[in-house]
C-alpha cells in the first residue's frame, strides 16, 4: 500500500506503524537541520576477546617489518630491552588515559572530553593533531599496499600492466575498504582483525622457518652483538615508540566495552601489550640472528623470492589493508570533535568546565571494579559520519597516489604524533586531573612519562632534522 512519507502505516488488524522514511531523505533532512551536529544512543557490545583483537591490531602494523634493523642498531640484549621498556611505557600510558576516562561523562570518553576536564582551551588542537596524526599513517598504509601488490601480482604470473600499476591497487584498496572505513563501532572491525593477526602469524612462522632451516649460510664472526651504542639510537628510538602506538582507540575500547570496568580494561591492555611485545621480541631476535647488522629496513626484502615469501607478503599487504579504519575510525571521531567544537563556538553555546581537584582521595589509585552502566552516546549523525569519512578516505587516496614513501615521514610521526599520544598527553592529562592530591606511585608515573615523553620529542625529533640536513635518509 503506497503512503506518503510522513503519513502512518496501518495495518489489517488496525495497528498503526510509523512510516519508515527514505535514507536519502534521512541524509538529506540530517544536513538541512540541527541533526547534523545530533547524536545517537547505542549499546555497548566489545568484548574482552573482540577489543585486544583491534587494540592488538592496531599496535601490530608495517612496524613488524623494520624491527630487526631497529635492533641491529642497538645489539641484542639492549634492543630487546628497549621493545620490553617500550610496551611497558606505552602499557603505562594507556592506563593513565583509561583513568582519566571514568572522570568523563558516561561512556562518552575521547581525547577531547578528557581535554575540556583539564585544558578546555587546548581541546580543540590536542583532536587536530592526533586526527593528522592517525591520518598520515593510513596513507602509509595505502602506499605499503600499492607498493607491495605489484610484487604479488608479478610474482604469480600476472604480466597485465594494469595489475602491475601502483596507481590501481591503491585505487582497489580505496573502494575496498569503504565498507569497512564507514563502521561507526570498532568493535564491528574484530573479524577482519582477527583476519589481519593471522598474517602476523605466518610472518612470525616464515622468520622462524628462515632461522631453523639448515640450509641457512652462517652469518660472519662478529656480526651479532649483545650492546651496540651510537648516534643511531635517537634516530631508531621513534620506531619502537610508533610500534607500540594504539592510544588513539583506547577510548573507543573503553566506551564499548560490555563490562568496562577497571579490571576488564586492564585486561584488554594487558593482553594487547603482552602479546605485540611477545611478537615484536620474536621476529626482532630472529630476524637480527638470521641476517646479523645486514639486515635491511623492510625484512621480507632479505628473503629469497619464492612462494613462501610471496604469500608472506600477500599477507602483510591484508594487514595493512585491514589497518586502515582502525586509523580512520579515531581520525573521524577527532575530527567530529573539532567540527562540533567550532559550531558551538559559532552558535555560542556553553563549553564544559576544567575539573576543580578538591583535595586527596587516598583511594584514588584503587581500581575501580563498577562498569558504567549508560550506554555508548557519543555517535556522531549520519550527515557528519558520511561527510568525514568521504573527506578522510579522498585526502587520503589522492596523498597515496602522489607519494611514492613515507619512510621519513613515518620517523617524525613516531618522534612527534606518537610521543605526544603515548606518553606526554596521558601524563599531562592524569597530572591535571591529580595536582591537587597527595603524591602517589601513578602520580610520580605520570610525570616520569611526560619527562620520557619529552625527551623523546626533543632529541629524536633533532636527530631526525639533522638526518635530513645530513641527506641520510
Amino acid at each position: 500500500m503506497a503512503t506518503q512519507d510522513n503519513s502512518d502505516v496501518r495495518l489489517p488488524g488496525g495497528d498503526v506503524l510509523p512510516a519508515i522514511r527514505s535514507r536519502a531523505q534521512s541524509f538529506r533532512e540530517s544536513i538541512a537541520s540541527e541533526r547534523f551536529f545530533e547524536e545517537d544512543v547505542d549499546e555497548p557490545t566489545g568484548t574482552i576477546m573482540s577489543s585486544t583483537i583491534n587494540l592488538a591490531n592496531t599496535i601490530l602494523g608495517s612496524g613488524m617489518l623494520s624491527m630487526p634493523n631497529a635492533m641491529a642498531s642497538l645489539g641484542l640484549a639492549l634492543g630487546s630491552l628497549v621493545i620490553m621498556f617500550s610496551a611497558f611505557t606505552s602499557g603505562m600510558g594507556l592506563y593513565l588515559l583509561s583513568r582519566c576516562a571514568r572522570r568523563t561523562n558516561g561512556r562518552d570518553a575521547s581525547f577531547f572530553a578528557v581535554s575540556k576536564l583539564t585544558y578546555p582551551k587546548a581541546a580543540v588542537f590536542f583532536d587536530a593533531a592526533i586526527a593528522i596524526k592517525c591520518f598520515g599513517v593510513s596513507i602509509s598504509y595505502l602506499i605499503i599496499f600499492g607498493d607491495l601488490m605489484p610484487e604479488i601480482a608479478e610474482a604469480f604470473g600476472f604480466r597485465m600492466p594494469l595489475l602491475l600499476a601502483r596507481s590501481f591497487w591503491i585505487t582497489f584498496a580505496i573502494v575496498a575498504l569503504i565498507p569497512l572505513a564507514f563502521q561507526r563501532r570498532l568493535d564491528a572491525l574484530k573479524y577482519t582483525s582477527m583476519t589481519a593477526l593471522i598474517a602476523v602469524v605466518y610472518l612470525i612462522a616464515v622468520v622462524a622457518i628462515f632461522y631453523f632451516s639448515p640450509t641457512r649460510e652462517p652469518l660472519p664472526a662478529g656480526d651479532i652483538v649483545f650492546f651496540r651504542w651510537s648516534k643511531s639510537f635517537f634516530t631508531h628510538l621513534p620506531v619502537f615508540v610508533f610500534a607500540f602506538t594504539c592510544h588513539q582507540n583506547i577510548f573507543s575500547v573503553y566506551n564499548e566495552l560490555r563490562d568496562n570496568s577497571s579490571k576488564q580494561v586492564n585486561g584488554v591492555i594487558a593482553l594487547s601489550m603482552g602479546s605485540a611485545c611477545a611478537a615484536y621480541q620474536w621476529i626482532a631476535i630472529l630476524g637480527y640472528l638470521t641476517f646479523g647488522s645486514k639486515v635491511a629496513p623492510n625484512l621480507l626484502t632479505m628473503y629469497n623470492n619464492g612462494t613462501l615469501v610471496t604469500f608472506c607478503r600477500l599477507s602483510i599487504a591484508i594487514l595493512v589493508l585491514f589497518s586502515y579504519p582502525l586509523q580512520c575510525h579515531p581520525a573521524r571521531n577527532c575530527l567530529d570533535k573539532v567540527v562540533t567544537s567550532i559550531y558551538h563556538s559559532w552558535t555560542k553555546q556553553p563549553e564544559f568546565e576544567a575539573i576543580v581537584d578538591q583535595g586527596s582521595d587516598p583511594n584514588e589509585d584503587a581500581p575501580n571494579d563498577e562498569a558504567t552502566p549508560t550506554a555508548v552516546v557519543h555517535v556522531m549523525s549520519p550527515a557528519k559520519h558520511i561527510g568525514i569519512t568521504v573527506g578522510l578516505m579522498l585526502l587520503s587516496y589522492i596523498v597515496a597516489m602522489t607519494v611514492s614513501s613515507l619512510d621519513l615521514v613515518l620517523s617524525f610521526v613516531g618522534s612527534t604524533g606518537s610521543t605526544c599520544i603515548s606518553f606526554i598527553l596521558p601524563g599531562v592529562f592524569y597530572y591535571k586531573m591529580h595536582r591537587n592530591a597527595s603524591w602517589t606511585r601513578m602520580k610520580v608515573i605520570s610525570v616520569l612519562l611526560v619527562v620520557y615523553g619529552l625527551f623523546i620529542l626533543v632529541f629524536c625529533l633533532s636527530a631526525n632534522i639533522l638526518r635530513v640536513i645530513n641527506g641520510d635518509y
